[in-house]
């Protein structure tokens, strides 16, 4: 049993990826999945298709990779965090469809608990701000809505869970109800300095407590799977949420370490060690990752939208067929133009947190085209990244905070896009090897777990970095460009 399983669980599609016993991609499967907007600023899944794309590309990529069920050592997964499942616990059957991360539709209710002042428990018990973008209100409003679903639930007959949770009672056969403390963190309901869910939140929200999963480590006993599912069981051995499981695999296992994944939205996480560091610039303070029993923390922000632009380029304006053609035409972009463009299309996140504002596009001319649309949505993520780093050095004054950013994810592929990030913060930018890091960080979690990868420290060692991008811009244009985009939000929260 020389290979791991890593099922990556996102937003617009399900992965499986095999790694071998030097941890290096032996094969993958991919599969997207639709998306569903039942009314303006909510984004639902149906979680049948979450399963059946997961339990499909597991299936697919082994088969790939030419192995049997007996050549698989573990199972880690990783997913798309704050979404929303909930199941009967006699069949598994979905009461709704998932709500997920970027939905707004709880922004009334989260205004409501600001202006009532309980915002400040909130945070100081979850390092989290009262916004619609975190698990518990989505939570509420599904048994608010759902016909008999809080009395359900009191009676024990319905379970909550983030993916991981959901995915995993599907892979054990109903048999093991559970998450890590990187999912749990993420709820809005669970006290990240105690370990443990808060019965104050949970009485808040009027959230039965026998519906939440046993939260565990990150490398930790989360049951086997049916052995009908893949041959023989498997054990699961690893789990963590995805931007976690991200900065896992970056090895960003020293305070002051930090990381920016750029997938459908863009997460930076800043290490910031045994402290949980209290923002003061509307950041979040979350877990990075935990293991036997003691968490790591970290300082987060939130883009809800990164790579989604360039979905909107190809699926709302159709001026491109493929998320490749996005720098070409950002290269023809006339210089002279400075078009900006604000993709707060579910509102703006950190450090701003408007869940009522919309996208908005600025400075546009009779010349304005699709190149100039092109520069303008790779810009808009340079801009964002530089938003949360400012806040993060101004929260952390630890020693070499944002010194160098570590990057992965979908749009990290393109060197344009990568260029103008380091451009526009102002410092290098490390690309590495393997940009399937969020993937890795669950397989290594399983994989070590499992005896079959090295420690955290060996693991780090392994590290390898696949290209640098400097600064070459000069600091006028830099705070002439940065400036702009500094007002256009500010148009955009006004608007």
């Amino acid at each position: 049993m020389t290979h791991i399983l890593a099922i990556d669980q996102g937003t617009t599609s399900s992965r499986a990826i095999v790694f071998d016993a030097n941890m290096k991609i032996k094969s993958s499967a991919q599969e997207e999945f639709p998306q569903h907007f039942p009314d303006s600023g909510w984004v639902e899944h149906d979680p049948d298709d979450l399963w059946s794309t997961t339990a499909g590309t597991c299936r697919a990529a082994v088969e790939k990779a030419g192995l049997g069920p007996d050549d698989i050592a573990a199972i880690g997964i990783t997913n798309q965090r704050e979404t929303v499942v909930v199941w009967e616990k006699e069949t598994g059957k979905p009461i709704h469809n998932a709500i997920v991360w970027q939905d707004r539709r709880t922004a009334d209710y989260c205004r409501e608990l600001r202006e009532a002042g309980h915002d400040k428990m909130i945070t100081a018990k979850t390092g989290l701000l009262a916004d619609p973008y975190f698990s518990g209100t989505k939570l509420k409003w599904i048994l608010d809505h759902v016909d008999g679903a809080r009395d359900r639930a009191r009676a024990g007959e319905l379970l909550f869970g983030t993916v991981d949770s959901f995915l995993i009672w599907k892979l054990t056969g109903g048999a093991a109800h559970v998450t890590d403390a990187t999912n749990a963190a993420r709820t809005l309901l669970y006290d990240i300095h105690k370990g443990r869910w808060s019965t104050s939140i949970c009485d808040l929200f009027d959230i039965p407590m026998q519906m939440l999963p046993e939260v565990k480590d990150c490398a930790a006993d989360f049951g086997t799977t049916r052995p009908d599912l893949f041959g023989r069981p498997i054990p699961i051995l690893g789990v963590a949420g995805d931007q976690q499981a991200a900065t896992i695999g970056q090895a960003c296992f020293e305070p002051g370490m930090l990381k920016s994944t750029y997938g459908t939205g863009c997460f930076a996480l800043l290490n910031t060690g045994e402290t949980a560091v209290a923002s003061k610039n509307r950041l979040l303070t979350t877990i990075a990752y935990q293991f036997d029993g003691k968490p790591t923390y970290a300082l987060e922000g939130s883009i809800f939208v990164a790579g989604a632009v360039v979905q909107w380029l190809r699926d709302g304006l159709k001026i491109i067929r493929d998320a490749a053609e996005t720098q070409p035409l950002a290269e023809k972009a006339d210089p002279n133009q400075n078009v900006v463009l604000v993709p707060a299309f579910v509102g703006l996140g950190a450090p701003y947190w408007n869940a009522e504002c919309r996208g908005a596009v600025f400075g546009l001319t009779r010349n304005s085209g699709p190149e100039e649309y092109a520069k303008a949505a790779l810009e808009s993520v340079g801009y964002q990244t530089r938003d949360l780093l400012e806040a993060m050095q101004a929260d952390w004054q630890g020693e070499g905070a944002g010194a160098t950013l570590r990057v992965d994810g979908g749009m990290s592929a393109s060197d344009w896009a990568m260029q103008f990030l380091s451009d526009i913060i102002g410092a290098p930018v490390d690309r590495p090897e393997v940009l399937e890091t969020t993937a890795l960080g669950a397989a290594w979690l399983a994989g070590q777990r499992a005896g079959l990868y090295p420690d955290m420290e060996g693991f780090a060692k392994n590290w390898a970095l696949e290209r640098q991008f400097a600064p070459q811009m000069g600091e006028a244009v830099r705070a002439e460009k940065y400036g702009a985009w500094k007002r256009a939000v500010d148009a955009t929260m006004r608007f």
